[in-house]
């Protein structure tokens, strides 16, 4: 089906075509004002949503870490990569510029194997050090570690995301990442590493929770503190997205919430073997899918916590190979600016009525369509303008690479 790429480059009429969107600047380090990329993550944690902001972003964070004289070490989970990939330039770099470059590369990636192994050797030739993870166990997470020596000492810079360090995909799939300096995910990206290249048992975790050692348990963790909040006669609310859901013992778990009448909203864009809307099962259970112009990728979940609001990114969907035979990552969101944007943008999803669809009982979807007086509402297309209005009000105040 690779061949159907082709039809793009045939003259047509334009109105067959989308109109160009091209991804912004990350509008959060614009708002910064600091042009000084460390400086600007230790300042506060830096979300970026892609496509909306350009990747490039994450590609100028490891290209300046290669090039830094004060950054020690890299290490990189790699899973799924463009073959003319910048970051594997960047990598290189950094080891022939003498920092200790850690790479783990899944060559088990689906359709990616031989482009994943041919980019692999290049990076031991430029002397990385290549690890191919856990027997056993794919390697999906999406991390990257920068430890960088500054005057009150030794301080880690982590990348987390939902999707793949893929400038190519980045273009049409949506997911969201986070820049950070926080000291406890620093220690966790620290210990994450040395269990995927063996050097240490697993750690007690801080923030993080890593699939198959302890994600299923925070899921299950998050929904019954939902179920005891409904119980208590109190507000309870999940709202999750992800690309599939068919765990049973998850699905049983949200079952099990509905009934004690927990609020669930579901955007599963693919497959999802649970059944909303059963009578006595699931009656407070919906679920929708979202197919527009970009491939819905991001995983991000809300748990309500009597106000609390628990908030997640992740790189696994709710499916047993995710939960139980990859090593996947879920991240809490804690700044509170963007525990808002996700919410909103879960927000945006629900109310979306151009390019959803409603799953019904028996497991049919019916298209979702306004009323002639409601608002017409397109998630992904609001989210292009925003990205455009917001480039717009920092348009020239600006210059250097991290805001190209």
């Amino acid at each position: 089906m690779s061949s159907v790429f082709s039809f793009l480059s045939i003259e047509s009429d334009e109105t067959l075509r989308y109109v160009p969107f091209r991804p912004q600047p990350s509008f959060e380090l614009a708002e910064l004002g600091e042009p000084d990329l460390w400086k600007a993550i230790s300042a506060r944690d830096i979300m970026v949503h892609h496509p909306y902001e350009k990747f490039e972003t994450i590609e100028d964070f490891i290209h300046l870490a290669a090039m830094d004289p004060d950054v020690l070490a890299i290490k990189q989970t790699l899973y799924r990569v463009s073959s003319k990939s910048p970051i594997i330039a960047a990598l290189a770099t950094a080891a022939e510029n003498g920092k200790q470059v850690t790479v783990l590369m899944e060559v088990k990636a689906r359709f990616d194997e031989e482009n994943n192994i041919n980019m692999a050797r290049k990076l031991e030739e430029a002397g990385c050090h290549v690890i191919y993870g856990i027997v056993g166990l794919k390697t999906h997470s999406k991390i990257t570690l920068i430890v960088r020596r500054e005057e009150d000492g030794i301080k880690r810079y982590v990348h987390l995301a939902t999707g793949n360090y893929n400038g190519k995909t980045a273009r049409i799939y949506t997911d969201i990442g986070i820049l950070t300096a926080n000291p406890l995910i620093g220690a966790d990206a620290s210990a994450f590493f040395n269990f995927l290249s063996g050097y240490s048992d697993p750690p007690e975790w801080n923030k993080l929770a890593v699939a198959p050692l302890n994600l299923r348990e925070r899921i299950y963790e998050e929904i019954d503190q939902e179920i005891a909040w409904a119980k208590a006669g109190k507000k309870a609310v999940i709202q999750a997205k992800m690309n599939s859901l068919l765990d049973k013992s998850v699905i049983a778990k949200l079952y099990e919430a509905s009934v004690a009448g927990v609020t669930i909203q579901l955007i599963i864009r693919g497959i999802c073997v649970l059944r909303p809307g059963v009578k006595g099962i699931s009656e407070n259970i919906e679920v929708r899918s979202i197919v527009g112009r970009f491939l819905e990728h991001s995983r991000l979940f809300y748990f309500y916590n009597n106000g609390k609001e628990d908030v997640f990114i992740s790189s696994a969907d709710w499916m047993p190979r995710n939960l139980n035979e990859r090593v996947e990552l879920m991240v809490p969101i804690e700044y509170a600016p963007h525990k808002k944007r996700i919410k909103d943008i879960l927000s945006l999803y629900l109310r979306d009525n151009t390019k959803a669809y409603h799953m019904e009982a028996d497991g049919s979807y019916q298209y979702v369509s306004g009323k002639p007086a409601d608002e017409t509402v397109q998630a992904q297309e609001y989210l292009q303008h925003e990205a455009e209005q917001r480039r717009r009000r920092f348009h020239q105040e600006k210059e250097g690479p991290l805001y190209r």
